[in-house]
């Protein structure tokens, strides 16, 4: 998966995959690497989140910085 695909869209494609994986139509060879490209979307959307936290608790660490000061 490229790094520039936004968190909801790789969270669609999640949905996706999941949905074909439950329907457990086709050979077992498409189904493992539908698990290997939902694995691999997982592991992307984790890292976003991080980030994600990352900024939030950074910004709300400056903005208590300022509170205080003031």
């Amino acid at each position: 998966m490229e790094q520039s695909v936004r968190f909801e869209e790789a969270m669609q494609k999640l949905s996706d995959i999941v949905s074909k994986l439950e329907g457990a139509e086709g050979s077992l060879d498409e189904m493992i690497r539908l698990y290997e490209e939902g694995m691999t979307l997982v592991k992307a959307c984790e890292r976003q989140l991080d980030a994600y936290e990352a900024t939030i608790t950074r910004l709300n660490d400056s903005s208590e910085g300022k509170t205080d000061a003031e």
